[in-house]
């Protein structure tokens, strides 16, 4: 097992303390860096030895693509195809870059032959994004401009928001973490399909429906997004396994406030009776109504990015303290609350109960 070293480097320092990172990644290594969404682990986009260790330190799918990151607009044509069909997609791809890059935007394109399959998960179109964060930028960087990046965490837990929750999935196994703190959003970057007309939303994100349509027009959103995507190829990552999910077993339940509340407080009670940990994500409002052993304000209903920061939070608080069964509300299924949605359908394998 290697020594995963740790470094803090936050968007206020001098980047200097970056050298040794580019200088790993250059050389085929792997280190986990913040960004805005949430901490990526990061190995080089263009060598297919990268993104095979990256799998491995995952123990992810290798049909699951990887999202390469870039720090320069410019950088875009070497890792996106050049030919007729892709004109249009770049076309958009511009738009929208000039709208929400650096940002929580993940475009999908056409790949050149530089970037190799091991990358893309066997597909012929690329995931790329120019993420905002300081830190991030600067080592992509350092790291030759092109660094493929998945969330850092063990394939199916809940994607990590501060360096320790690396550290509980990925030491040993990776070169480096660069600790820079909390990350801001909480969740992954919106991913859009710019190769099919309308352009087509597979996984949601900060940067919302609403917000793509001001920008192109007519936007679609994959039906998976809401679904159980367990038996179709993934476009995008996140798409076909279950993920962000807690040890324990997560139910959702939807209906009426009054009714939500009281169905999931009998099924605590039964669990109790059986000697399980429970626990309830609700919200601010709701919270003081439940009698679960753990209890999980994942914030106000009036600010749902509130939700967005804490989810992860919560899912990884709830395996350190061993809880056994859990239930959740449902969260508004459009802007950001549909990103909620989303990633708590797959920590829960689409396991709702509808009242």
């Amino acid at each position: 097992m290697m020594e995963t070293k740790v470094i803090t480097c936050l968007e206020t320092d001098d980047m200097d303390c970056l050298a040794e990172a580019g200088e790993i990644l250059r050389r085929g290594g792997l280190v986990a860096f913040p960004t805005e969404t949430v901490y990526g682990l990061g190995g080089d986009a263009l060598n297919p030895s990268s993104s095979r260790k990256i799998y491995a330190a995952k123990g992810r799918p290798s049909d699951n693509p990887l999202i390469v990151h870039i720090c320069r607009w410019e950088d875009i044509y070497q890792i996106v195809s050049d030919n007729a069909l892709c004109r249009q997609a770049l076309v958009n791809a511009k738009k929208l870059a000039d709208a929400f890059w650096p940002g929580p935007l993940t475009m999908i394109l056409p790949k050149s032959p530089a970037v190799p399959y091991e990358t893309t998960g066997g597909l012929d179109t690329v995931a790329v994004r120019f993420p905002s964060h300081k830190t991030a930028l600067a080592l992509i960087d350092r790291a030759g401009g092109f660094v493929a990046a998945p969330s850092a965490n063990s394939s199916g837990k809940p994607s990590p928001t501060l360096a320790r929750h690396v550290l509980e999935d990925m030491n040993g196994r990776i070169d480096m973490v660069i600790d820079g703190g909390a990350v801001g959003i909480g969740l992954e970057s919106t991913i859009v399909d710019l190769t099919v007309e309308p352009p087509e939303i597979l996984r949601p994100g900060y940067i919302t429906r609403k917000m793509l349509e001001e920008v192109l027009g007519s936007v679609e959103t994959d039906a998976a997004i809401l679904d159980d995507a367990s038996g179709r190829a993934p476009k995008a990552p996140g798409m076909k396994y279950r993920h962000y999910a807690p040890k324990g077993e997560l139910t959702i339940v939807s209906g009426d406030r009054d009714k939500v509340i009281f169905y999931i407080n009998e099924k605590v009670k039964e669990a109790k009776l059986q000697g399980r940990k429970t626990g309830v994500i609700g919200t601010m409002e709701s919270a003081d109504s439940y009698c679960a052993d753990v209890i999980k304000p994942v914030g106000s209903r009036e600010d749902e990015l509130s939700a967005a920061k804490r989810l992860y939070g919560i899912l990884r608080e709830f395996d350190e303290e061993n809880v056994e069964v859990m239930y959740s509300e449902v969260f508004a299924e459009n802007g950001i609350g549909q990103a909620v949605m989303n990633r708590l359908l797959k920590a829960a394998g689409h396991h709702v109960v509808k009242l």
